[in-house]
């Protein structure tokens, strides 16, 4: 029998039990029936936050930026890229600064981009500046190992 992880539905925010060996199948929401993975990352918010970091089980991989930061607009393919690339192994999710300055405070983020991997809703890594894909890639890996 497989293992159950939860994984916070990037549409609706509910929690899913997908079991481990199904993540790569293409699981969707039972109650908003939207895939629980599409290949880009998800948008974060105040209200929101807490959810996908604290409640999943996967590793969240999150993207502090902001609309006017030129170094985040040139991460943001790279990052789309590597979540593509990634998921479900890890859930990438993007939050704005901005729009999210309560968040951004808790976690003292002081430049960005700023990439946070969090894993059971505790901070695992962090790396400021922006990368490349496969620079990315390899840090994601190395962290959530």
């Amino acid at each position: 029998m497989s293992s159950s992880n939860k994984v916070v539905c990037p549409q609706c925010d509910g929690i899913v039990g997908v079991p481990a060996d199904r993540l790569a199948d293409g699981p969707r929401c039972p109650r908003c029936h939207e895939p629980l993975f599409r290949g880009y990352p998800v948008e974060l918010s105040s209200g929101n936050f807490d959810q996908h970091v604290g409640k999943s089980d996967l590793p969240v991989v999150v993207d502090f930026w902001a609309p006017w930061c030129g170094p985040c607009r040139m991460m943001a393919p790279a990052y789309e890229e590597t979540a593509q690339r990634m998921e479900p192994h890890a859930r990438f999710a993007k939050l704005n600064t901005e729009e999210a300055q309560d968040i951004a405070a808790r976690f003292g983020i002081r430049s960005i981009p700023t990439l946070v991997v969090f894993k059971g809703g505790r901070e695992v890594s962090r790396q400021s500046g922006a990368m490349g894909a496969e620079q990315l890639s390899r840090w994601v890996a190395s962290a959530i190992v």
